[in-house]
């Protein structure tokens, strides 16, 4: 097995342990999103406990896919790969200060019940800062970075042709309409968990699930690959030109986005 197809192998099964683990932290963390959460997150601390654990390895696998997706992309433009790694630590940042702050509603939760659970008091206050802050560093500067850092990826894989170019130009368009949908989030246009955001940011979630089983079953095009792999590093802050070569190593330019 080549060296790009690791990669490729690598970078999906990454790609679905990550999506597979965000799921399941929605039945994990129902406890925290009802609007009586102060009484129920005591009572199902374990469940949260589990909920926070999934992030943290979501977080971890979306950290490796960057890790093995760099040396593959960093020949085509190497700027934008180390750009592409550099908001992945962003979103892993953002998604585990995220997670952690979900353990806070513990201590809290039970310090509620213990009171008898008094209406309208500093408990309900507290949560609920938690939560919305909790909520702007998910929704907005998780997947901001991770939006940012996709689109990256996906224009690598639309100019060197690794990948088929309707699956990377499908990325780069639904990945705009994510990070469309971030703003929109800040500024209260649209509500976090609202229909018309999950209907903005479901088509970037479908892409990147093809594109896991893509890696996995397909990997990167072994041309495309083997280009790169004759060519070397494209020189940091040096803007690519996105060209191609023939099996003889004569450069032939192709369209670039």
């Amino acid at each position: 097995m080549t060296s790009p197809r690791k990669n490729a192998l690598a970078a999906g099964l990454l790609f679905v342990v990550a999506d597979v683990a965000g799921f399941l932290t929605f039945p994990a963390l129902t406890s925290t999103t009802g609007p009586d959460y102060l009484a129920q997150v005591a009572s199902h601390s374990q469940a949260v406990f589990t909920g926070v654990l999934l992030i943290l390895l979501m977080e971890l696998a979306c950290s490796g896919i960057a890790v093995w997706l760099y040396p593959v992309l960093r020949r085509q433009h190497e700027a934008m790969a180390l750009w592409a790694v550099g908001l992945r630590g962003i979103e892993v940042v953002c998604g585990t200060i995220a997670a952690f702050a979900l353990l806070a509603l513990i201590p809290l939760s039970r310090s509620y019940l213990a009171a008898g659970a008094p209406q309208a008091t500093y408990f309900q206050t507290v949560g609920d800062m938690i939560l919305t802050t909790r909520t702007w560093i998910r929704d907005v500067g998780m997947l901001f970075a991770w939006g940012l850092g996709a689109i990256l990826y996906n224009v690598i894989f639309y100019r060197a042709r690794l990948l088929p170019r309707w699956l990377a130009g499908w990325g780069i368009v639904a990945i705009l309409l994510h990070l469309v949908a971030c703003p929109l989030t800040l500024f209260e246009v649209i509500a976090p968990y609202s229909q018309v955001q999950l209907l903005m940011l479901a088509p970037s979630a479908l892409q990147e699930l093809v594109l896991a089983i893509w890696l996995i079953v397909k990997g990167f095009d072994p041309a495309a690959a083997a280009r790169l792999s004759t060519r070397g590093a494209a020189p940091l802050g040096q803007h690519d030109t996105g060209s191609d070569t023939t099996h003889t190593g004569t450069p032939q330019p192709h369209a670039a986005l």
